[in-house]
Formats: structure tokens, sequence, C-alpha cells
């Protein structure tokens, strides 16, 4: 019973009640152990939408991956414009992988004390007159074996000029890491632009002799394939034979 001469009841062991009530058996408002972190990770909203956003990317991954498609997009016997088209092939990559294999060469000489703007000249020069042969080799090879293709000046250079990427790779893990990392780079490298250059060509070489009905083991099919590897093959020779001065 309330003393009568209490102006306001204590309530104060009320309050202690509701609170002790209204915590969880571990002591200190905490979730206890019975709610495991799996489940309130995946009690999150946010948790639910990232877990299956990241499936679709590994969906549509594995997707592109099982679909290996290199040959390019065509619309009513033209090839699709390279904005349209990952396939296609573009001059950005190669001309800014020149660029960027100069500036590369200028700063391994100049780590070296051998840098010269003569000497700079003479690298960017020599690279662009390989770059050439090749284009000219390729096309009067072509036109000796009489392949009828659709392959341009302008595409052989763009698949040429890809290499420029594993040089400037191979070359700044050789100022980084030595002659090691320079080979080992430069390695993988030229075994990718390898298996490039062969899957490139193949569509664009022995598949216009498979459309003409030329058999595969005729001896015209026999050059096309020849010269393909060919292509392929000195893609590797180049890419050391312009770089392997610049790393000691």
């Amino acid at each position: 019973m309330a003393d009568p001469h209490q102006l306001f009841d204590d309530t104060s062991s009320a309050q202690s009640r509701g609170y002790g009530a209204q915590r969880a058996p571990g002591g200190l408002g905490y979730p206890t152990a019975s709610a495991s972190p799996q489940s309130a990770f995946l009690g999150d909203p946010v948790s639910n939408m990232a877990m299956a956003y990241g499936s679709s990317l590994a969906a549509q991954g594995k997707e592109l991956v099982d679909k290996n498609d290199w040959e390019v997009q065509y619309q009513q016997d033209t090839p699709v414009a390279p904005r349209f088209d990952v396939n296609a092939p573009d001059l950005y990559i190669p001309a800014m992988a020149f660029i960027t294999y100069v500036l590369v060469a200028g700063l391994a000489l100049g780590t070296q004390d051998r840098f010269s703007p003569d000497l700079l000249g003479l690298q960017a020069s020599s690279a662009l007159a390989w770059l050439t042969l090749e284009v000219l080799a390729i096309l009067l090879s072509l036109y000796l074996v009489t392949v009828n293709t659709d392959l341009t000046t302008i595409d052989l250079v763009a698949f040429l000029g890809y290499k420029y990427v594993g040089m400037i790779g191979g070359v700044l893990m050789g100022l980084l890491f030595g002659k090691i990392g320079y080979y080992l780079v430069l390695g993988w490298c030229c075994v990718s632009i390898f298996v490039f250059m062969i899957r490139t060509l193949r569509l664009k070489i022995l598949a216009e002799a498979a459309a003409e009905g030329i058999p595969v083991r005729g001896a015209r099919n026999q050059l096309r394939m020849y010269l393909t590897m060919a292509v392929a093959a000195a893609q590797p020779l180049l890419m050391y034979w312009l770089t392997f001065h610049l790393v000691r």
C-alpha cells in the first residue's frame, strides 16, 4: 500500500523491471549467440541485393566465356563500327600503346644514364619501321597466295599494334624486378599475342577459304595456314627484339 504522506509514486522498481524485461538474456542488450551471423547477414536486404547482383555478373561472365565468339559482326556485308562490337579492330589501343612504349623506352634509357633525344627518336622510328614492314609483308603474302579476304591495311595495323601493350608490361616489370620480371611478363604476353593472332587471322583468312570451297588439306589452304602461323610467330620475336636492350 502506498504511503499517504508520499506525494509521488516510486516507479524506479517498475522501470528497472521493464528495462530488464526488454534486455536480452545476454545481459547487455546485444543479439545473443542464438542469432547466428549468417542469419543476420541474410536478413539484410542490402546484402541480399548484393548477392543477387554478384550472381548475375557471374552468370553473364560464364555465358561470355562459354560463347567464346571472336567473330566480327556484320550488317549488310559491312563490319559493325567498333563502338557496337567489342571484337571489331580499332586503332585506339595500338596508337596509345605505341606512344606509351616510346615514353617507357625513354624512361628505361634514362634510368641507365643512356638517354638522348636522338636515341629516343631512333627507338620510335625503329618500331614504326618494323610495323610498316610487317604490314607490307603480310599484304604481299596475301596477294601471292591469292587470299580473298576483307582484311584492310588499317585492320592489319590494329592487329599488329596490340603487341606494344605486352612490350610495355615487359619493360616496366624489367625496371621494377630486373630481367626475371622482364622475361616472365614478356613471355606471358608473347604467348597471349600468339594465341590472339592465330584465332583472329584464322577467322579472316581460313574462313574465307572455307567459304570458297577450298579443301582443308589443299595446297592453297596449307599456304594460308602457314601464313597465319608465320604472322603469329613473328609477334613474339619482334616484341623481344624491340625491348631486350632496354632492360639490364
